[in-house]
């Protein structure tokens, strides 16, 4: 399985860094995985609707050209579905069943996703109706990743 993780900005923090280089390690056990980080836009600090709008669509446009056609997209959204690991292994086994080999998962900038991305996406997943910053979610996002292919082995991982 092919796995692309697409988020805006570049990833700063060098614990985060760590944290993320180790899933992605303990990851390629189990599928390829290739992270992709796009330019984000300087948002001022007090923008206008419009122009958080026309940042999204910047970032979004940035986003779609690294996704291809055939790719099963998930955007990670507030308004996404809440699952358990196990429902996110599930799926990601189901994909897999069915001749889903490449997923994408996508994370935003601060100011969230374009409806671009979010129409493109195949579905929006939701980590928590709080808001945490990206960089954060993108450590999340591969740990659990990681968490899904060990349950779908059934190897051991704590709870």
């Amino acid at each position: 399985m092919n796995i692309q993780i697409v988020t805006v900005g570049k990833l700063k923090e060098k614990y985060l860094k760590q944290g993320i280089e180790e899933y992605t390690k303990r990851l390629s056990a189990y599928a390829k995985i290739e992270m992709i980080e796009v330019a984000d836009e300087k948002a001022p600090e007090q923008a206008s609707e419009a122009e958080m709008l026309q940042i999204k669509d910047k970032e979004g446009e940035r986003i779609l050209a690294k996704l291809h056609p055939d790719t099963h997209v998930i955007a990670l959204a507030i308004e996404g579905k809440m699952l358990t690991s196990e429902q996110l292994s599930n799926n990601i086994d189901k994909l897999a069943t069915y001749g889903k080999s490449k997923i994408a998962f996508v994370i935003g900038g601060s100011l969230g996703l374009s409806d671009h991305v979010l129409k493109r996406a195949n579905e929006n997943l939701s980590f928590s109706k709080m808001t945490f910053p990206h960089q954060l979610m993108k450590l999340v996002l591969v740990e659990q990743i990681y968490r899904a292919f060990r349950i779908l082995r059934g190897e051991p991982y704590h709870k």
